[in-house]
Parts: structure tokens; sequence; C-alpha cells
């Protein structure tokens, strides 16, 4: 479990996340949802060790992240940034073949070859792995990504707004894929979105931040209901129930 408690970070003068404290339930699928600037990626950022808090504290199985071991840590924890800039010529495989640093330190075993392979599968990149990563598209440069994340085969799986650079087939695919992460292979998954309806069809719990600030938390659908998303955007979004998941129609909305 990652329980997070009081946390703040300042750039300059101003608080980017103020006072935020939420538990991560396991096995499960949680969103980071707000408008831009509410803090969403700086918070996963301190979860994963990227940025460090001015005051509070992350607890990993109830122990401080900060006395975790980064080896051991990363065998728990695995994070994919929002920018992703290698500046070496890499195929898919080669990419993928990182996640297992942790374990192998670069001396790859069957085991790491096996998780590689498995990755790979995963993501649907069989055909594409001894392509170099500068000759493949935006979204199959960040499936390669991923499968390097679910390749490092930790219990928790951290994404900062996966979904950029991807097209609707490509975004359903990764969300599918998050999904059979976590019931499949029981992982944890903690994932910053934009668009919140795919929030609202793939997530188990949603955490939103407002001007660095927690406004709502809890299960998807007490989250995903007109009242409280005009708390969070400051507007009218009408939510239509479509095949038992709630649809936000925000495009025309006032």
């Amino acid at each position: 479990m990652i329980e997070i408690k009081g946390l703040t970070k300042n750039f300059g003068n101003k608080p980017v996340v103020e006072d935020v404290s939420v538990t991560i339930q396991p096995g499960s699928i949680t969103s980071f949802i707000g408008p831009n600037g509410a803090g969403k990626s700086t918070l996963l950022s301190m979860v994963s060790r990227l940025l460090d808090a001015d005051t509070g504290e992350v607890l990993l199985d109830k122990n401080n992240v900060k006395q975790w071991k980064s080896n051991e840590f990363a065998k728990r924890v695995s994070i994919l940034k929002q920018a992703n800039y290698i500046n070496v010529r890499l195929t898919v495989r080669e990419l993928v073949s990182f996640g297992r640093y942790p374990y192998s330190k670069g001396r790859l075993t069957p085991e790491d070859e096996q998780f590689i392979e498995q990755a790979i599968d995963y993501m649907n990149l069989a055909e594409m792995q001894d392509k170099y990563l500068d000759e493949l598209s935006g979204g199959q440069k960040q499936r390669a990504f991923i499968a390097m994340v679910i390749a490092q085969d930790t219990d928790y799986v951290l994404l900062d707004e996966p979904l950029n650079n991807l097209d609707m087939k490509h975004s359903v695919q990764i969300m599918k894929i998050l999904r059979k992460l976590v019931d499949e292979l029981g992982k944890t998954v903690v994932i910053v979105l934009h668009d919140i309806n795919f929030a609202s069809v793939y997530s188990d719990y949603i955490v939103a931040l407002k001007n660095g600030k927690v406004v709502k938390s809890g299960a998807t659908k007490e989250i995903i209901n007109s009242d409280a998303l005009r708390e969070i955007y400051d507007m009218h979004i009408p939510v239509q129930e479509q095949n038992g998941c709630r649809i936000c129609v925000y495009f025309n909305s006032h």
C-alpha cells in the first residue's frame, strides 16, 4: 500500500502541491485528474522519489520511500515520466530490456529475457522489436516505453500522462492493458490522466486535484457526477450512462 501523508511542494514561493494526503489502494487503478497546473504530475513525482517533498511523507508498505535503497525501490515501483528523451540509438527490444536493470545490472538472464518477451507481446510490439526508436511514430514509441515499465515487473506502476501522443485506438489499447495488469497480474497502477472519460471507464479510484489540493477523492462512481465535476473543473458537465460506464459529455457544455 502507498500512503501519502501531508505532502507539500513549493516552487519558489508558489505552493504547487499543498498538504495532500491520499491512500492508494493495492490491486487497483487510481487516476489523478484535474485542470492543468493542479499539481498532478508533481504529486506523482514525489511518490516515485523523482522529487523531494518540502513537508510530509510517502510510505510504501509502512516504510518512508526515502529509506528504501534505490535498487530495492526500483523492484517495487516503476515510473513512466511525461517526457522520455533517450539520446542513444536503441532498438525497441534494447529499451524494453532496460526494465530488467534493477535485477540483472545489464547481464540479462534467461528469466530476464522471459519478462522482456512477455512485455513486448503484451504491448503488441513483436513485429517492430528490432526497429530503432527514432524510426517509430510517437504512439509506437510510447508503447515501447510502457513495455519497458511492464518488463520491470514492479508491484506499483506509476504513469504520468501515458496517453500523450496516442490516437484513440492506441489510447484504448493502453488503458485495456493497464486494466489487465491490475486484474490478471495484481499490479497497482497510478496514472495521471487528462481525459476524464478514460478515468471514468478504467479507474477504480479517482483523486481530483485543483490548485495543488485534493478536492475530491474516492471510488470512481462517487467522483463522476455533475456536482463533483463542477467543483473540480468549474464547468457544468452532463454525465450519461452507457454500457454501465459513466461518460462525461463536456464538448459543448457551458
